[in-house]
């Protein structure tokens, strides 16, 4: 059973790094997370190279360690899709996050939707596995059908459980999208 909760664990731990990705009403630098640059022929994440702050609402500041990387970082963030326009001064780049339209809310929090949706989905094969595994066992004679019947309940908790949060942690990133 340990093995089973740890992997769902995993799966919730996904989903929560997938959420801190999408965009709210707030300037979070966890937005940029997923952004590499090319820095010396490498791919390095953007934290490497630059140190992000939020001195307002709607602007994200990237200090830059190194200026040569400028060019860069600003290429990078551009192609990220994000829909952000960089701004630079001196070492410094300045993002200011447009104002997110009701229609924009409602297509992220669509998007907020479709991560849990497959998170459940990862959620629900873990269980799916976990019991198959439990029955070959009791069709091998490792286990007895009380044992089997106890363990795939236990199962079925664990998978409740972890929906359940996801729920949660779903109506919070909603919430947190559709405020003004």
């Amino acid at each position: 059973m340990n093995q089973i909760e740890d992997n769902m664990k995993k799966s919730i731990d996904v989903f929560k790094k997938n959420l801190i990705g999408i965009r709210t009403s707030r300037a979070n630098p966890d937005i940029l997370t997923g952004i590499t640059v090319t820095y010396y022929g490498s791919k390095v994440p953007l934290q490497e190279v630059a140190s992000i702050s939020v001195p307002e609402s709607q602007v994200l500041l990237l200090n830059v360690f190194d200026k040569t990387a400028l060019k860069e970082i600003v290429k990078s963030i551009e192609s990220a899709n994000l829909g952000f326009n960089p701004m630079v001064d001196d070492n410094l780049i300045r993002i200011q996050l447009p104002d997110l339209t009701e229609d924009r809310r409602k297509e992220l929090a669509k998007q907020a939707k479709r991560l849990s949706e497959d998170s459940k989905v990862s959620i629900r094969h873990i269980r799916r596995d976990a019991i198959d595994t439990i029955k070959n066992n009791e069709k091998n004679k490792e286990i007895t059908e009380d044992d089997s019947k106890k363990q795939q309940t236990e199962a079925q908790l664990l998978t409740d459980t972890h929906i359940q949060l996801i729920d949660t942690l779903l109506l919070s990133k909603e919430k947190e999208i559709l405020t003004i």
